[in-house]
This record gives C-alpha cells, sequence and structure tokens, in this order.
C-alpha cells in the first residue's frame, strides 16, 4: 500500500511521461499518413481530370470553312425540275466538286502564293463529310439550285487538328494526308477569315463518323442511347430493387431461405460486370431474341447488375431507422404496413434514394457488358422516340469511348476524352442530385 502510494505520488498531470509521449507520436503519424493520403488522392484526381480536359477539350472547338458557293444548276439538277427525286440521284461527287470551285475560288482572291502547293493539297482541304452535308441541305430545299449561297463546312482532320495544336509542318512532312503547303494554305486562308475555329455544336448532336472522317464525329447516338438504358434501368431495377429490399428487411421470416437470399445478393454485387454481359447474351438475345445493339437489351443487362446495389444501400437505410419508431407505430395501433409505410420509409427514404442514384451512376459508367451485347456496332441512324425506340440499334457514351480509342487516328483520341469529359458531366450531376435529394428530404429524430 505504502509503494503504491509512494508511486502515485511521483506522477504529475503537469508533466508527460513516455508512454504518454508515445501515445501523442502515434496519433501524430497516423494523423499524418491520413493527410498525406487525402492528398496524394487529390494529386491523382487533379492530374487526371487535368488530363482528360486538356485531351478533350479540342473535341468541343471545329474548324469550319466559311464562303459562298454556287450551286450550279447544271451539275446538280440537270433536267432543271427541282424535283428531289431526281435530284437524289446526283451523286455527293459532284457537290464535291461544286465545293472545290468554290475554294478555288476564294483562293484565287488572296494574295498569297503558296509554292509548291498542289491540286491535291487544295481538294483534301475540305472534310469528306462537307459534300454530304451540302447535299441535304439541297436535297431539303431544292429552291437553292442556282443561287450563291453561304456555308459553313467541315475541314479535314489534320487541319482541325493544326489550329489545335495536335499538328506541325513538321510532321505533316512526315504525313501522306497532308503536306506543309496545305498547312501554309490554311494558314492564309484563316488569315483571310474563310477559316475559323469555333464551339462545335455538332459534336454533341452528329452520329459517329467513319475512320477517315473524324472531324464529322459526334455522341449524339451515344448520349440518346444512353438516355434510353437509363429510362429502362430506372423503371424495372428502383421499384423491384425497393419492393425486394422493404420485403427482406421487414416482412421476411428469419430462416434458412431468406439466409440463402441475403447471401446470394451480396455475392451478386461482387460479380464482374462481364458477367452480367455473357448472362444478357445468353438471356435476353439468344433465348428470347431481342436485337442486339438495342437500348432495351442494355438496360436490362443494366438493371440486373444494379439490382444488388440497390437493394444492399436500401436494406442498409431501413437499417438506420431506430426500432423505436416502429415501435411508437405499432403501440398506438398502426399495423405493421402502416408502421413501415408511414413512418420508416419516409425516415428512410433519403438514404434510398442515394443509393440509387448512385447505382444508375454505376450502371451509366459500363462498358464491358455492353460490348458483349453488341453495342459496339458502327450505328449512323437516330434511334426513334420510346417505345420503338427501345429496340432499335444505337451506342452507348462509354462504348463510343472504347471504340475511337481502338481507331488509329490521333483526332479520335480527342473525340474519346471529348465524351469522357460528357460521361463526367452526367456522372457529376447525377451526384449532386444524389446530395441534394439526401439533405431535401432527411429528417432527424
Amino acid at each position: 500500500m505504502t509503494d503504491m502510494s509512494n508511486h502515485a505520488s511521483r506522477i504529475s498531470l503537469f508533466e508527460v511521461d513516455p508512454r504518454t509521449r508515445r501515445r501523442n507520436a502515434a496519433e501524430k503519424r497516423f494523423r499524418a499518413y491520413g493527410a498525406t493520403a487525402i492528398c496524394i488522392a487529390v494529386i491523382a484526381l487533379v492530374l487526371l481530370v487535368g488530363t482528360i480536359l486538356r485531351d478533350g477539350s479540342g473535341a468541343f472547338r471545329q474548324t469550319y470553312l466559311s464562303m459562298p458557293v454556287a450551286l450550279s444548276a447544271e451539275k446538280l439538277d440537270p433536267k432543271g425540275n427541282r424535283d428531289p427525286a431526281e435530284m437524289s440521284k446526283v451523286l455527293t461527287l459532284a457537290y464535291g466538286r461544286v465545293l472545290d470551285d468554290a475554294l478555288d475560288a476564294a483562293v484565287a482572291q488572296m494574295d498569297t502564293q503558296i509554292e509548291g502547293l498542289s491540286e491535291k493539297d487544295m481538294t483534301g482541304l475540305v472534310s469528306k463529310e462537307a459534300s454530304a452535308q451540302l447535299r441535304d441541305r439541297v436535297l431539303a430545299d431544292p429552291e437553292l439550285v442556282g443561287q450563291t449561297v453561304d456555308v459553313n463546312v467541315l475541314v479535314n482532320g489534320r487541319i482541325d487538328g493544326y489550329f489545335k495544336g495536335r499538328v506541325s509542318k513538321e510532321s505533316a512532312e512526315r504525313d501522306s494526308n497532308t503536306s506543309p503547303q496545305q498547312l501554309m494554305l490554311a494558314d492564309a486562308l484563316a488569315e483571310d477569315g474563310v477559316l475559323v475555329t469555333r464551339f462545335n455544336r455538332e459534336f454533341i448532336t452528329n452520329p459517329d463518323a467513319s475512320d477517315q472522317r473524324p472531324e464529322a464525329a459526334g455522341v449524339g447516338i451515344a448520349i440518346l442511347g444512353s438516355l434510353y438504358m437509363m429510362l429502362v434501368v430506372l423503371f424495372l431495377s428502383v421499384p423491384i430493387g425497393v419492393a425486394a429490399s422493404i420485403y427482406l428487411e421487414e416482412f421476411a421470416p428469419k430462416n434458412r431461405l431468406t439466409d440463402i437470399i441475403e447471401v446470394n445478393i451480396s455475392n451478386l454485387a461482387a460479380v464482374p460486370s462481364i458477367v452480367f454481359g455473357i448472362l444478357g447474351l445468353a438471356v435476353f438475345i439468344n433465348f428470347a431474341g431481342l436485337p442486339q445493339s438495342a437500348p432495351i437489351v442494355g438496360g436490362l443487362v443494366l438493371t440486373l447488375m444494379t439490382l444488388p446495389t440497390i437493394i444492399i444501400s436500401t436494406r442498409a437505410a431501413l437499417k438506420a431507422v431506430p426500432p423505436s419508431i416502429r415501435d411508437a407505430a405499432l403501440g398506438v395501433g398502426a399495423s405493421k404496413m402502416q408502421s413501415v409505410f408511414h413512418h420508416v420509409l419516409p425516415l428512410a427514404m433519403p438514404g434510398i434514394m442515394t443509393g440509387t442514384i448512385l447505382g444508375l451512376a454505376q450502371a451509366l459508367g459500363e462498358t464491358a457488358p455492353l460490348l458483349l451485347i453488341g453495342m459496339v456496332a458502327f450505328v449512323r441512324e437516330f434511334p426513334a422516340a420510346p417505345p420503338e425506340g427501345l429496340f432499335d440499334p444505337a451506342s452507348a457514351l462509354p462504348v463510343q469511348v472504347y471504340n475511337w480509342t481502338q481507331r488509329s487516328d490521333p483526332a479520335f483520341v480527342e473525340r474519346a476524352s471529348g465524351a469522357i469529359i460528357i460521361l463526367l458531366i452526367f456522372l457529376l450531376c447525377m451526384n449532386l442530385l444524389a446530395i441534394f435529394l439526401r439533405r431535401k428530404f432527411e429528417r432527424r429524430w
């Protein structure tokens, strides 16, 4: 007793003993580790986003050739009837010659003389897509034939890349698709105001283009296909997932069968997404006979993949509601159904909405299951409005990114980064919506 008293008398609250120093040092090290980890994560995120913005911002700007074009009736409407059916027989080659004549006239008006400029450099300046766009415009309004109209047509991808810093005169010497003389002609046209670089609205609205026309490629069909798939997922996975969660958490008896179901739901949440693609290919396409590359199939596959996530998050939200809420409702005479739907469910709604939106955001970025069901196909025609459009061929944003990264032209890498930016904007909006709904419907008890 005396030894303990003496030991206690030697300990002072105002002096830090070695044991306390070690504990404080360990706490400081732990905080330093946490701060370092956060800094590394933030730096990695900044580098990732910065790289994507640097490589993809050019997709939202495009170089156009603005000039007057004389629509010769002899070339575009030989019979002179202004009949769209007859004029549709005129090939895009004729419209290409009309554009070449207009470009020759624009170059002739300039004082600049470029030594070594060939006819190939002149005709290759304009995109191959420009003649098709001019043809569509004339067929939509045949009365334009015989007039001189102002047009804004695409230039080829090399010229567009030159004004974005992707192509240089040194690299043009080694490139068979362009030449330094063509770039010098582009500089002269830009100084004369004929070549302009402006916001590329068509990147968001246009469909995909062929390997030879990167300047005309857009994500319009991919955005529409992703929207259709999200509609299918929303109308199938949310009601089924929430209803299954409510039953398992509030009404199902606790026995071996429900334990097996819960284990399988947790296992399905960890299954790789490509396995769901194989399942969708076997069930929805090979067995049910649904069309490949259709949003309905993609939506069904993503529904199967999203259901475990929604069920787990919904059950977690229901478990977070204190049991006293249920007991109080039952104590005043409410039925089990009334206590769940009138008291428990409204309190769990913020967590349910957050989990649902995050599950949809995860489905929006999936690529592997969509590749297996054929959504990698090249699609030029926009799908119709739902419900017919759900069975039309379409693409999706992550699949479009994958397609463009597989093409050899560097301009498609820029397009892929631009599509990633659009996808990230959608995901950011969905996450912000989840935060807003959680705070709006959050109730404290």
